[in-house]
């Protein structure tokens, strides 16, 4: 999938109970190397986490050892942007999401998530405004 100014879906929305990968989706077509990531979960169980990492890869298959970005580690139902600046990481095309997921306490062992994560560029001018805008404050 070649992302151009679209909303693109790293994990479709869904209950995961162990940890797992989402799908490889295409950046290079992108005008921008800047993305915003958007984590949204919208059912939990009590005393359990989450932790979400963005991979790259040049070609779609072989991924980077070490994450290039991730959320902070999330307990409970929301929405979470992050901002995926891949400028300094000319030799990623392809990025997908891994999560891992833990449980501690009373009830169960299985922890339970319904989350998905999508993925969109973001606007040249929208990046040179906030640039104008940090000079501005700084």
């Amino acid at each position: 999938m070649t992302m151009t100014m679209t909303d693109a879906v790293l994990v479709p929305l869904q209950t995961v109970t162990a940890k797992g990968d989402g799908s490889a989706v295409d950046v290079n077509g992108a005008t921008n190397r800047v993305f915003l990531v958007t984590l949204a979960i919208t059912k939990i169980i009590e005393q359990e986490s989450l932790d979400i990492s963005i991979y790259g890869s040049a070609d779609g298959a072989t991924w980077v050892a070490k994450s290039i970005a991730a959320f902070p580690q999330k307990f409970y139902c929301g929405e979470s942007p992050l901002l995926l600046d891949l400028t300094a990481h000319p030799d990623v095309k392809f990025v997908r999401a891994h999560w891992e997921v833990a449980r501690w306490g009373r009830g169960t062992d299985t922890p339970m998530f319904e989350f998905g994560v999508t993925i969109k560029e973001v606007p040249a001018n929208i990046l040179k405004e906030a640039a104008t805008e940090a000079k501005a404050l700084a």
